[in-house]
């Protein structure tokens, strides 16, 4: 089954700790694990953002949340139990607990202000699901780099061949490849049909070279384009190509280039945009952000 969101995890949890006893996080974990029936896989299924698991992270914001709205409290280091007001809610049997239904507890309002998350709602207009805020911040930050790789590559598309064979340039030594950006220049600086071709280093000792095709294109890149690339990466004996395109490929173009015996890497404009964000080639940085948590390992006493 999917992995619960966090406020379907809010009334099991109160109820695991409505025998007022102390629970570790830990072992609370596992066993709402066992109760919604999670593979292993999906018991281990990590953020984006960090090693943490999806589930850890949301039974840890479904504890933070009653916490918050007074239903648990911490009672020490990783462990937490039920308060009386918990004991009261469960007294009430509800249905289910969710960011509406803590809404009643002055708290959590208090708490919410700060919220981040984003409530999806069913026809009753309850919110049913939302984000933690790990998840939001994700979220927000995958739908950014997405309109910014859009941006980048329409503005990829509109510099002059020249420039596009020094941004190629730029983006494969800062991948590790080509040696020096003087080394790279002088072996790929040979303009072609609005791109460049070339050989370069594979690490920096040249141990093996990599033969490269660039291509402005608008239209999709078709097998024979590959076919001919190939034809001249035999021309230099060399059986490993990286062939960049601003547009894409078709399929028969990427089924060719995996049934050949020479290594051919496909990158297409959106790839080439994505390479770009990630290695920081025609990007700055506006803002950056730090999430933090508890550091166990500080406070582990003996």
């Amino acid at each position: 089954m999917p992995i619960p969101d966090f406020q379907s995890l809010m009334l099991p949890l109160l109820r695991l700790a409505g025998d007022r006893q102390e629970h570790a996080f830990r072992a609370a974990v596992d066993v709402l694990a066992e109760q919604f029936s999670l593979t292993e896989q999906e018991r281990h299924e990590p953020i984006p953002s960090g090693p943490q698991p999806v589930f850890t992270n949301r039974v840890g914001w479904a504890r933070t949340y009653m916490v918050k709205a007074g239903l648990l409290r911490p009672s020490r280091r990783a462990h937490f139990e039920i308060t009386e007001l918990g004991l009261q809610v469960l007294n009430q049997k509800p249905g289910r607990i969710n960011i509406a239904f803590l809404k009643q507890f002055p708290g959590f309002t208090e708490f919410q202000k700060g919220s981040p998350g984003k409530s999806e709602k069913d026809d009753q207009g309850i919110a049913v699901q939302e984000h933690t805020p790990e998840e939001a911040i994700e979220a927000a930050h995958q739908l950014l780099v997405a309109e910014l790789a859009d941006e980048l590559l329409a503005t990829v598309k509109g510099c002059s061949p020249t420039f596009f064979e020094r941004l190629v340039v730029d983006l494969l030594v800062k991948m590790g490849y080509g040696g020096t950006l003087r080394d790279a220049a002088e072996a790929i600086g040979r303009p072609g049909d609005e791109g460049i071709d070339g050989i370069i280093k594979e690490d920096r000792l040249g141990l093996d070279v990599v033969y490269v095709q660039a291509k402005r294109w608008e239209g999709t890149v078709g097998r024979p384009a590959i076919q001919s690339f190939v034809g001249a990466l035999h021309g230099q004996h060399a059986r490993k190509g990286v062939f960049i395109t601003t547009s894409d490929f078709a399929q028969t173009a990427r089924d060719y280039a995996r049934t050949i015996d020479s290594k051919i890497v496909l990158i297409d404009g959106k790839t080439l945009a994505r390479l770009m964000i990630d290695y920081d080639i025609g990007v700055a940085a506006v803002a950056t952000y730090e999430l933090k948590r508890v550091d166990t390992d500080y406070f582990a006493e003996g």
